[in-house]
Formats: C-alpha cells, structure tokens, sequence
C-alpha cells in the first residue's frame, strides 16, 4: 500500500501577509499563533537570528499539540530588516517608524527571513533563510509623515509594507520579493518538498 503523502500545513503565525502567500501554494491549511519569545542575544549574525526565530515559534506550536498532527507539517517564519549593524524591528509607535523610515531613506539595506518547517508526527526539521538587498527613495518629511499616517507601518519590520502603499518609496530590490513581504515561498516550496510535500 502506497503511504499516505503529507498534505496539510499547520502556520505557526497570525500574519495576515504570511496567511495570503501560503494560501497561493494551494495546500490545505490552518493557523495555530505562536506566543514565542522573540528575544535573542546581543551580537548574532542575522542570518541566525531569523532562523532561530523561526524555529522557535514552529516548535512552540509543535509542543502544544494535543493530537498527532498526523499528516501535517509545522511552518514558522521570522523576518527582520538590517541596515548597515543595526537591526530594525517593529516600530514601538508612530515616531519610532518615522525614525526608521528616516534612516532607510535614499539608502540601501537588507531583508532577511528565516523559515523553520517541522514534520508534526516525526519531529523531523529543517531551517533556512533568505536576504533580499532594497534599495528605498529618498524621501521629503511630508512623504514620511504622510506613509505613517497610513497606519501601514504598524506591526511592519522596518516600518514599511513592500506589497502596499510601501511599493511607493522603494526604488529596487534584488533578490526574492516574497522574502521581503515576509515568506520566500521559492524558499519554503523546496523545503516542504525535502519534507515529502511536493507543491508541483
């Protein structure tokens, strides 16, 4: 008897962005939140940290599970965006995102994204990452002050949405575009195949 092939995606992530990519891949599947410690150590590459990130929140929700998550595999994805050393999260408020937005402008910096997937019923990982370079318009402070009071900025890693209003204040990118909205999907296709989940 043929065994039966994974068919079900458990997202370990209440990102609406994350939810409508993973939703494209035409693969069943369900959003359990991750209330992972998103703290890390001074210092780590951040190659690291977005792949320990990652794996953190899939294998918070893979120890939460009451059943076997036969037939499931668990995905965390973590993304943050690096200018120059300086790692530039979520903003705290409105004049945390203006000084973001007021660094990145007219400059270039790097996005980086980390995917963990987990095998629910063997446990079975594996993690990686992606980093796309973006290169942002420079922009007058009307311009600024305008995009923040979008309200698109909340909740954004560095302060900016690529796939919305934020298309408007970035000049290129090189690199998947997808990592920069918040989940290679090039990325996480291979590795979800390297699982026994084949997209295509």
């Amino acid at each position: 008897m043929k065994e039966k092939a994974l068919g079900h995606i458990i997202l370990a992530s209440t990102s609406p962005r994350r939810q409508e990519l993973i939703a494209t891949l035409r693969i069943p599947f369900e959003v359990m939140p991750s209330d992972a410690n998103e703290d890390t150590p001074a210092g780590w590459e951040p190659s690291m940290i977005v792949e320990t990130l990652a794996l953190r929140k899939a294998d918070t929700v893979y120890r939460s599970l009451s059943y076997s998550g036969e037939n499931s595999i668990i995905v965390g994805s973590d993304t943050i965006v690096v200018l120059d050393d300086e790692i530039l999260g979520k903003p705290a408020d409105d004049e945390d995102a203006v000084r973001m937005l007021s660094l990145l402008q007219g400059r270039t910096h790097k996005v980086y994204s980390g995917v963990a997937c987990i095998n629910a019923v063997t446990g079975q990982r594996v993690v990686r990452h992606r980093a796309t370079t973006v290169n942002m318009k420079t922009l007058s402070d009307d311009q600024i002050m305008s995009y923040v009071r979008s309200g698109e900025p909340d909740g954004k890693a560095g302060a900016y949405a690529i796939q919305g209003l934020g298309a408007t204040i970035v000049e290129s990118i090189e690199g998947d575009y997808f990592n920069v909205v918040g989940l290679p999907l090039s990325l996480l296709s291979d590795m979800l195949t390297e699982m026994g989940m084949p997209i295509l």
